[in-house]
C-alpha cells in the first residue's frame, strides 16, 4: 500500500528515501495522481495533469535508479509546473482562457534543468491571467481554493497560486511558480510554505510566458528552505538563450546547504514596529518579533533601525514597470471585447497604455539609482528581515481587485534586483498562515539560504499541514 503523506514530505527527505530503498519513484508520483484525483476538484489547482507521463516517467527513473543510474538528489521526484513555463508539445495558457489550445514548440531552459536533473513534471498549474494579480483571482478559469480554510473560499495569492495550493494540499512536493512583484512569496506566505524568488537573471526565462522582462523571476515554492535551493540550484546557470543569465556570478548552494543551520554572527536589520503599515494586522506585527527573538537566540545579530525604503513608494513604482511592460507584451489583444480574458487583468494591463516612454525611461532610472542606494545601505549587513505580508488570506468575495497590500513588502525585491526568501512563521488566531520575507543582496541566496535554515531548525511552522479532512470526504464544488 502506498503512504498516503509522500507528497508531504520534503524532497530531501524523499530522496534519502529512494536512496535508502525505502520508496520509489511510482509510490511517490501514484500518491501526487491519487491526491490530485481526490481533491483537485476542491483545490482547483491543476489546469492539466501529466497522468500517464508521470507514470512512466517515475517508472523509468526507478530503472535507471536500479542500474545505479541515479542523477542526484532530485532524481525520480515530481514537480509541479506553472502554467506560463512551456514543455513542448503541451498546451500553455498562461493563465488565459483565451489561450486553451496553444501548444508550445520549445521548452523553457528551467524545465529542461528539471527533467535533466531527473525530475518528473506532474502538470500545469492554475495562475493569473498572463501573471499579473497578487490576490490569486482568475475570473474565466476560477481561484484555486486556499486549503487553509475548506469552509471559506480565500485567496492563495497570486500570480503562482495553483503552484502553492498544489503544495499546501500536498498534491505535488513542490513546484515552480514566477515572481514579478511578489507571485512566488505571496502564495507561500498565504499557504504556509517556503518561497525563494533569486536575484533576477539567476533563472533563465528563455520558453516562459513574460509579464515584465526587466522584473521576472521564476523560483520554487516547497515545504524547506533546503528544498528551494536544491531546486534553484538544479535550475540556475547562464543560458545563451537569455542574456540576462551570462556573466553573473557563481551561486554556490553546496556550500549553503552544507553543515548544520547557523545563524551565528549574520547581521540582520529588521524592520521596526514603527514601519508597519496601519493596516498590518496584530498577529503580523507579533510573528515578526518572534521571529526576531528565534533568530537572536540562535546567534544572530539583529537590530531594529530604520530601513531607508518607501515602502509604498516602490510598489507604485514596480506597478507602472509591470503595467508598461505588459502592455507592450499584450497590446495587440488585451482590448479585444470579444476574448474572455479577466476584466481586472485586461483593467491593469491596459493602464500601461498611458505610461509614455519617456516616463518609463525615468521609472528605470529611478530604479537603478535605487538599487545602487540599497547596495550601499547593505554593506556591513547579512539580511533584511521584513514580514512577507501585513495580512492574511481573504475571502475570495471580499477581494479588492483596486487595492495591492500583498505587495507591500515584496515588490521591493524584484524593483532592486534582489533575492529574497519568504518562511513560515506563525498562525494567526483564525487559523491561517503568517510569514517573514528575509532580503538579501544581488545574489546572495546562499546568505538567505544559511538564514533560513537556521529559523527552520528552530522552528516547526513549516511543518504544519492544513486540515483537508472535509475535503476527503465531501464531493468536489464547482467554482468556475
Amino acid at each position: 500500500m502506498i503512504p498516503k503523506d509522500l507528497p508531504y514530505l520534503p524532497l530531501t527527505e524523499l530522496s534519502r528515501r529512494l536512496s535508502a530503498g525505502e520508496t520509489s519513484s511510482h509510490d511517490i508520483v501514484a500518491a501526487c495522481i491519487e491526491r490530485i484525483a481526490a481533491l483537485d476538484g476542491h483545490t482547483h489547482a491543476f489546469i492539466e495533469v501529466y497522468r500517464e507521463a508521470a507514470l512512466d516517467g517515475a517508472a523509468a527513473a526507478d530503472l535507471e535508479r536500479k542500474a545505479g543510474l541515479s542523477r542526484g538528489p532530485l532524481h525520480g521526484l515530481p514537480i509541479a509546473l506553472k502554467d506560463l513555463l512551456h514543455v513542448k508539445d503541451r498546451v500553455t495558457t498562461a493563465g488565459s482562457k483565451s489561450w486553451h489550445g496553444r501548444v508550445a514548440t520549445e521548452t523553457a531552459t528551467a524545465v529542461e534543468r528539471l527533467l535533466a536533473a531527473g525530475m518528473i513534471p506532474l502538470g500545469k498549474t492554475h495562475m493569473v491571467e498572463f501573471a499579473f494579480g497578487g490576490w490569486g483571482r482568475n475570473e474565466p478559469m476560477g481561484a484555486p481554493w486556499n486549503p487553509w480554510d475548506t469552509r471559506v473560499h480565500r485567496v492563495a495569492g497570486g500570480s503562482s497560486s495553483g503552484s502553492a495550493v498544489a503544495v499546501a494540499a500536498g498534491l505535488a512536493p513542490a513546484a515552480i511558480g514566477s515572481d514579478t512583484g511578489g507571485s512566488i512569496r505571496i502564495p507561500a506566505a498565504l499557504c504556509g510554505l517556503t518561497g525563494l524568488k533569486p536575484t533576477y537573471g539567476t533563472i533563465s526565462l528563455a520558453g516562459v510566458v513574460p509579464l515584465a522582462t526587466t522584473l521576472d523571476s521564476l523560483g520554487p515554492l516547497a515545504r524547506t528552505v533546503e528544498d528551494t535551493a536544491l531546486l534553484t540550484a538544479a535550475m540556475a546557470g547562464p543560458d545563451p538563450r537569455d542574456a540576462a543569465t551570462l556573466n553573473l556570478p557563481r551561486l554556490d548552494f553546496d556550500a549553503a546547504l552544507r553543515g548544520a543551520p547557523d545563524a551565528r554572527r549574520m547581521r540582520i536589520t529588521a524592520l521596526p514596529a514603527e514601519q508597519l503599515p496601519p493596516d498590518t494586522l496584530p498577529d503580523v506585527a507579533r510573528a515578526l518579533q518572534q521571529a526576531i527573538a528565534v533568530l537572536r537566540e540562535h546567534g544572530a545579530l539583529v537590530d531594529e533601525v530604520a530601513v531607508p525604503i518607501d515602502f509604498e513608494d516602490v510598489m507604485v513604482r514596480n506597478g507602472r514597470i509591470i503595467a508598461a511592460e505588459a502592455w507592450a507584451l499584450h497590446r495587440d489583444y488585451i482590448e479585444d471585447p470579444k476574448l474572455p480574458i479577466d476584466p481586472w487583468v485586461r483593467k491593469r494591463t491596459i493602464g500601461g497604455k498611458a505610461i509614455s516612454a519617456a516616463d518609463y525611461i525615468e521609472e528605470l532610472a529611478r530604479r537603478k539609482r535605487a538599487a545602487a542606494a540599497f547596495a550601499e545601505w547593505m554593506r556591513g549587513r547579512d539580511v533584511l528581515l521584513t514580514p512577507t505580508l501585513p495580512i492574511t488570506a481573504t475571502a475570495v468575495d471580499e477581494v479588492d481587485e483596486v487595492a495591492t497590500p500583498l505587495a507591500t513588502f515584496t515588490r521591493v525585491a524584484n524593483y532592486l534586483g534582489i533575492c529574497a526568501l519568504s518562511l513560515p512563521a506563525g498562525m494567526s488566531a483564525d487559523g491561517l498562515p503568517v510569514a517573514v520575507q528575509l532580503l538579501g543582496a544581488p545574489f546572495a541566496e546562499a546568505t538567505l539560504i544559511r538564514a533560513g535554515r537556521a529559523f527552520q531548525q528552530a522552528t516547526e511552522w513549516h511543518l504544519q499541514r492544513a486540515d483537508l479532512s472535509a475535503w476527503e470526504i465531501a464531493p468536489p464544488r464547482d467554482r468556475r
